[in-house]
């Protein structure tokens, strides 16, 4: 065997590099240009219109959510009584926040991932509220043809929404978007 090893070692070596890279292209999967169809009982734009006992809260958001295929575009409609961003940014403590994210449905859970916008869409980097990545992680409580509760999972408040138009998903490239 030793001798086999000491002929063959350029060989082995060879062999062993392409392996490898085998192991590495098929564990890694490139994610389609075109979008999926995403869930289909989500499809359409759903408002937010209040939470139980809103007027008593310090702070509290408003989501106005639009599935469309697996794409989720998110307006939060921030109101707060208490300042804790700089003044110029405060608005009299009402203001509306962006954000896109492609999302899954797995089990009873919505998991997003995405990105802060502008309110043109475009990715935002800096400037008052929040910037960067937009990872909200949902429990689906409950849903029917007009109605869906969402849980989220990072402060417990429920979200109880109300679909105000129907979407079809037609499937475009991401880009495109």
């Amino acid at each position: 065997m030793q001798t086999y090893l000491k002929k063959h070692t350029k060989q082995i070596a060879y062999l062993g590099f392409f392996l490898g890279m085998l192991v590495v292209s098929t564990g890694c999967q490139r994610h389609s240009e075109m979008q999926t169809e995403g869930v289909s009982f989500l499809q359409g734009v759903w408002v937010q219109d209040s939470i139980p006992q809103q007027q008593q809260m310090l702070n509290f958001t408003l989501h106005e959510f639009t599935f469309t295929c697996d794409s989720l575009y998110t307006k939060m409609h921030v109101h707060a009584k208490t300042k804790t961003i700089p003044d110029s940014c405060f608005n009299n403590g009402s203001w509306t926040e962006y954000a896109k994210a492609v999302y899954v449905l797995r089990g009873d859970s919505i998991i997003a991932e995405g990105i802060y916008t502008k309110e043109n869409g475009k990715q935002k980097i800096s400037g008052c509220y929040k910037s960067g990545q937009y990872l909200p992680r949902f429990k689906l409580v409950y849903h029917n043809e007009d109605s869906v509760v969402l849980e989220n999972k990072f402060d417990s408040r429920p979200i109880i929404l109300r679909k105000t138009k129907d979407i079809t998903c037609v499937p475009k490239k991401r880009w495109e978007m």
